[in-house]
């Protein structure tokens, strides 16, 4: 039984991008797509799809790499976890590698990166960090 998945679709991206295989799969759900969605708006993705499918969903992201194969993705991790959440406002946003990186929020909003969420006055759970 999985009892966070949020971080194992981050630890599935992780691995996959330490091991440089393009395409990974793994169930899909609206709070995952809408992470793949900030991943792909903020270019540390290619892109993602949704495979319906019985009895679930599933969500395929293909990863982002350089000219020379390099990363793009350096390291995504988890902010917000199930015995600890962590909200912030969106005067007190961190920023991640002096603005090279981003912040994934779950705000009233919907799921939204820490620049969309400070260009529009809003604060909420920070889910993850990437760089």
């Amino acid at each position: 039984m999985m009892t966070d998945p949020i971080a194992d679709m981050l630890t599935r991206i992780r691995n996959s991008n330490a091991v440089h295989k393009k395409k990974l799969s793994m169930p899909a759900s609206k709070i995952k797509v809408g992470i793949a969605q900030v991943l792909k708006e903020e270019g540390f993705i290619e892109g993602y799809e949704v495979e319906s499918a019985k009895p679930q969903s599933c969500l395929h992201v293909e990863l982002k790499f350089g000219p020379d194969g390099e990363n793009v993705l350096r390291d995504i991790q988890r902010v917000s976890k199930p015995g600890k959440r962590v909200y912030a406002g969106p005067r007190n946003l961190p920023t991640v590698l002096g603005g090279m990186g981003a912040l994934i929020l779950s705000t009233p909003k919907g799921l939204i990166s820490d620049r969309t969420a400070r260009r529009d006055n809003v604060g909420g759970e920070i889910i993850c960090r990437v760089c």
